[in-house]
């Protein structure tokens, strides 16, 4: 069934009034519109360059969870699957092309249960532990910290080890951090050495524990952000190498927690001047998933309907909402945005694929999902003052993964999200550009937000730009002009990215059924060019610039 833009706001709405609760808040943050008597347009000041977008915003995750790190990651150095050191050369590949600028490791619920020191030495003497949180499965500790960090130099990316709060020592804490990164004879940069690393490693990001107010260790928010306080203390740069500083990131929120947010802040003190006193925590996290239905029954990857195709994307849209909020509350007690707002656990979390192990959170990713991700991604262009580092949950076979592998043949799948990575991947460090959509109808209502049928977000890196744009309608295409000002524009390329059906999906069969080609449908317009966007796809045009 057809359902047209301008009146999903009755007739959606209405569809999903017995399944979606709240209502839109005053002062939300998400995609948005302006009316116009005149075509759907994207406005863009090419020549008024903004906050840049930092590259840690395209981040990701890799926990100790289904078969995300074994047989993901890492496959054994006897694996007829081609690898180095045990670590699948054909995932290392797919990811270096997308140039991903960190990878967290090793949780997650997981980094609270993980004792460092049982992942070091030879893999035949490494004792086992249960991964309680996930599948109560017995793991072998076969991949611990060399091999992670090994996986991080073969990757081109920076580490950002997630510590143990929950379970775990102050001690524990500070000596892993001095294993990872000194260079002189100390106890620990010795012990590095009697297990083959030499050199230190690079550290750049250090989680202090993870969501400490559920599986790190049921804390209140005051306990937490005095023992954040006193572990964050003992995560010291080693050896004062100014290159080997370490950005210590607290556990943070929960979706709308913001006394949790507040009890960290007011733990740091207020930073009223640029040179305030150093914060004992340099940033904080926050989480938060998207899904169509409550925890219990979250809904299929694979098969939905339009209602639930809008619920998610309006749900999606709720992360820019959030992320606002908490960097308000922030705000408040820093000013100068001195500490960062990390979103460290982001994405879809669907009910798992049929037959696969609950506690592995295997699942598919359509089309849907990679609108989910685009519309991420434009809420992050616009809040990057603020906004610090991102990390999609999660990288290989969990959740909203990059890259899927078949447990049988072997074969690896790249997913509609990893396209989009790439696609997008041309803003990291890039200056934000304001793009303002003008819409000839209202915007839809879905779940107590407003929810535009574009999402637009764009960039300047000099001598080009470039310009996301997300069609969230379902079944119609869109016309819209992008309205480009301040500088000539002298080339244009442009690819899309959709499916057959909003719920298209790739396999080893059909590794391409979703994957991006070159967009034709675009025109030289007065006011700049027009674009023909198809039903449910994510566009992206760059631009060469003139004067």
């Amino acid at each position: 069934m057809t359902v047209p833009a301008r009146t999903l706001a009755t007739g959606l709405v209405s569809a999903l009034s017995a399944t979606t609760t709240g209502h839109r808040a005053t002062g939300s943050t998400g995609p948005s519109s302006a009316p116009t008597d005149g075509p759907a347009r994207v406005v863009i000041d090419l020549d008024l360059p903004g906050t840049t977008i930092n590259r840690h915003l395209y981040g990701h995750f890799a926990e100790h969870l289904g078969r995300c790190i074994y047989e993901g990651f890492f496959v054994g150095e006897d694996s007829e699957i081609p690898n180095t050191r045990g670590i699948r050369n054909d995932v290392v590949e797919a990811l270096r092309a997308l140039h991903i600028p960190n990878l967290r490791w090793p949780g997650g619920c997981f980094a609270d249960d993980y004792h460092w020191k049982d992942g070091i030495g030879p893999r035949e003497q490494r004792p086992r532990m249960v991964n309680s949180h996930w599948g109560d499965i017995v793991e072998d500790n076969s991949f611990g910290t060399h091999e992670f960090m090994d996986l991080v130099e073969l990757l081109g990316t920076e580490a950002y080890v997630n510590g143990n709060v929950g379970s775990g020592t102050v001690a524990e804490m500070s000596q892993w951090i001095e294993y990872l990164t000194r260079a002189d004879d100390s106890p620990m940069a010795s012990l590095r050495r009697q297990n083959g690393r030499d050199e230190p490693w690079k550290v750049p990001f250090f989680g202090i524990g993870n969501e400490a107010w559920g599986c790190g260790g049921n804390m209140r928010a005051e306990d937490y952000a005095a023992l954040a306080r006193q572990y964050s203390t003992y995560v010291r740069d080693q050896g004062g190498d100014p290159g080997n500083q370490v950005t210590r990131i607290a556990a943070g929120a929960s979706d709308d927690d913001y006394a949790w947010t507040e009890a960290l802040m007011k733990a740091i003190g207020t930073l009223k001047g640029r040179e305030s006193k150093p914060s004992p925590f340099q940033a904080i996290s926050l989480h938060h998933y998207t899904m169509s239905g409550p925890w219990g029954d979250k809904g299929s990857a694979t098969d939905f309907t339009p209602q639930e195709w809008y619920l998610t994307l309006s749900r999606a849209a709720r992360t820019e909402e959030l992320v606002a909020r908490h960097s308000t509350v922030m705000d408040r007690y820093d000013p100068f945005k001195k500490v960062g707002l990390v979103l460290d656990e982001w994405g879809t979390w669907w009910n798992v694929e049929p037959g696969t192990n609950p506690g592995f959170l295997y699942q598919q990713n359509t089309v849907r999902d990679a609108l989910v991700a685009s519309i991420h991604f434009d809420g992050f262009h616009r809040h990057a003052d603020r906004l610090v580092m991102a990390n999609i949950a999660q990288t290989v076979n969990v959740l909203q993964a990059m890259i899927l592998t078949d447990p049988d043949s072997g074969a690896l799948v790249l997913t509609p999200t990893y396209h989009v990575f790439a696609m997008n991947a041309g803003h990291q460090d890039a200056s934000a550009l304001d793009a303002h959509v003008l819409l000839p109808e209202e915007p839809a209502e879905v779940d107590g937000r407003a929810l535009p049928m574009i999402s637009a977000s764009a960039s300047t890196t000099g001598g080009t730009a470039l310009v996301s744009l997300s069609n969230l309608d379902v079944e119609q295409a869109r016309t819209l002009v992008l309205d480009l000002r301040g500088r000539s524009v002298t080339g244009h390329s442009a690819r899309v990215l959709t499916g057959e059906t909003s719920a298209a999906h790739n396999t080893p069969e059909q590794p391409d059924a979703v994957a991006p080609r070159a967009l034709e449908s675009v025109r030289d317009h007065e006011r700049g060019l027009e674009i023909d966007l198809p039903p449910h796809s994510v566009v992206t045009v760059e631009l060469q610039l003139g004067d």
